[in-house]
C-alpha cells in the first residue's frame, strides 16, 4: 500500500481533472478484456463495425497496447495538464514522449507478467521515435472513427458529473466527506490518504511525502478501483472508478414523466427535469431528447429561473442537476 500524508495545503490544492486521452487509451480494454467492463458491452457493440474498419496494421498496434494482465505502457496516458485538456493537446503531448523513455516503459508493463513484449511492439523498438508515431497515429484514428462521435460526448458527460459531484462533496464536508465512497481501495484517516495495492505487489509501497503539491483526481469509466500515478516533483494523481459509469449501458430514450408534471411544466421541461436527477451538459440532454442544444437551452433557463436546476462548471463543460425543490417535484413521478 502506498500512503499519502496530506496536510491543509494539500487538500486545499486537490483538485480533479477529466482526461480523453486517458479514457481513449483505456476503452481499447474493452476489445481485449470486455468482461471486466459490462456496462459499456452495449456501446462497444455499436463500435465494433467502425473499429474494424480501421487500418489492420492500427488495431493489430492498439491491441497490443494492453497487456495480459489489463496493464499499459505509463507513457500512452500523460498527465493531464488543465482540468480539462483537449484530445488534440493531450495527443500532442503524447507524440511529444523522449523516445529513450518508450524502451524502459514497455518492459516495465509487459516483462514482469506476459515475459515478453507483444511482437507490434518489440519489432518497432528498432526506431522508438517511428514506433511512438505511429501508436499516436493509431489512436488518433480511433478517436476520431469510433469515439469522439457519439461515445465521447456521453462518456465526458458522466465523468464531468462524477467531478462536480465530488467537488461538492470536498467543498462542504472536506477530506472526511469526499474519500468516504470514492473507492474501497481509498482509506483516510488523521490526514494520510492510504490506497491498497493489494493485487500489485510489483508497485511501489510505503509513505509518499506530497510537501504542499496538492493531490490530483481522474475519474474513468475503465478500471475496477483506484490507482496512483507517482512523478517526482509533481502532485501525486490518483485514477478511481466514476460514480456512475454504469449508466453509460442505459438506453438513450428518457424516463417517462407524470402527467401532472407535464401539466405543471410542460411535457419538454418536465422530460428535461426527470432526465437531472445526474448531472448532464445541454449536449447530453440534447442527444438524449433528440432535439438541438438551442431547444435544451430555453427549457434550462426557464428551469434555472424557478430554482429548480443548478448549474457547475468543469473547464468547457457547464452541468445542470436538480435541486432540492426539483427533486420533490419529481418523487412522485412515474
Amino acid at each position: 500500500m502506498v500512503r499519502f500524508r496530506l496536510g491543509l495545503a494539500d487538500l486545499a490544492s486537490t483538485a480533479f481533472a477529466c482526461s480523453a486521452l486517458q479514457e481513449a487509451v483505456l476503452s481499447i480494454r474493452m476489445w481485449t478484456h470486455p468482461g471486466y467492463y459490462a456496462e459499456q458491452i452495449p456501446w462497444f457493440r455499436r463500435l465494433r463495425d467502425d473499429f474494424e474498419l480501421l487500418d489492420p496494421a492500427d488495431t493489430g498496434l492498439l491491441l497490443s497496447l494492453v497487456a495480459s494482465n489489463r496493464w499499459i505502457p505509463d507513457f500512452l496516458t500523460p498527465r493531464p495538464s488543465s482540468p480539462s485538456p483537449s484530445f488534440p493537446d493531450e495527443l500532442a503531448a503524447l507524440r511529444a514522449t523522449p523516445p529513450e523513455l518508450i524502451r524502459a516503459d514497455l518492459g516495465r508493463t509487459y516483462l514482469p507478467h506476459d515475459r515478453v513484449l507483444p511482437a507490434p511492439l518489440r519489432e518497432g523498438l528498432d526506431d522508438p521515435a517511428r514506433l511512438l508515431a505511429r501508436i499516436a497515429d493509431a489512436i488518433e484514428a480511433y478517436w476520431d472513427r469510433c469515439l469522439a462521435p457519439a461515445w465521447w460526448p456521453r462518456a465526458r458527460s458522466v465523468l464531468d458529473a462524477d467531478i462536480v459531484y465530488r467537488a461538492r462533496r470536498l467543498a462542504q464536508g472536506g477530506a472526511d466527506a469526499l474519500f468516504a465512497d470514492i473507492d474501497p481501495r481509498l482509506r483516510w484517516q488523521q490526514g494520510t490518504l492510504t490506497i491498497a495495492w493489494d493485487h500489485w505487489p510489483d508497485l511501489p509501497s510505503g509513505e509518499v511525502p506530497v510537501d504542499g503539491k496538492g493531490l490530483v483526481l481522474v475519474p474513468t469509466l475503465f478500471a475496477q478501483g483506484a490507482i496512483t500515478a507517482i512523478e517526482p516533483g509533481a502532485a501525486p494523481l490518483i485514477i478511481y472508478p466514476a460514480r456512475g459509469r454504469a449508466t453509460m449501458a442505459e438506453t438513450v430514450s428518457p424516463p417517462p414523466t407524470d402527467a401532472a408534471l407535464e401539466r405543471l411544466l410542460g411535457r419538454a421541461r418536465a422530460r428535461l427535469l426527470v432526465l437531472l436527477g445526474e448531472p448532464a451538459s445541454t449536449t447530453e440532454l440534447a442527444r438524449r431528447l433528440g432535439v438541438t442544444p438551442a431547444a435544451v437551452s430555453q427549457h434550462l433557463g426557464v428551469l434555472l429561473q424557478a430554482r429548480l436546476l443548478h448549474r457547475a462548471r468543469h473547464g468547457r463543460s457547464v452541468l445542470y442537476a436538480r435541486t432540492a425543490l426539483g427533486d420533490d417535484l419529481c418523487r412522485g413521478n412515474g
